[in-house]
């Protein structure tokens, strides 16, 4: 019985490598395939590239997508402990306690190192 659990996860396993693997070998063997140099060079909405392709920016924006990336993530886990919390009971409500008190030190050490201040370059 388990062995038949097995083998449909190893299908499905392979089926999601097949497939992907497939549409992209198919597309190459389809499309046209004329490399020319005006083809070849980096597009930018039909403007000559100009200076180089890799600049430097500013930290503050991986900051702020770090933060928010944080704080996104504290929704995906009090959202499934609130529709549950009576299910769960004490203990799921000091722990999570726990887990907003934690966040909210980071918030704050964000907030005393003047992460969260957006000023112009």
């Amino acid at each position: 019985m388990y062995t038949n659990n097995y083998v449909i996860v190893a299908i499905f396993v392979g089926l999601g490598i097949f497939l992907p693997v497939a549409a992209l070998t198919i597309g190459k063997w389809l499309r046209p395939s004329k490399p020319i140099d005006p083809k070849l060079t980096t597009y930018e909405s039909g403007n000559e590239p100009v200076g180089e392709g890799q600049i430097r920016f500013n930290i503050r924006y991986y900051l702020f997508a770090l933060m928010f990336v944080i704080f996104d993530v504290e929704t995906v886990f009090l959202y499934p402990w609130a529709v549950a919390y009576k299910k769960l009971g004490l203990f799921a409500l000091v722990e999570m306690l726990i887990f907003v008190g934690l966040l909210a030190v980071g918030l704050l050490y964000a907030w005393k190192k003047k992460v969260l201040q957006w000023t112009s370059i």
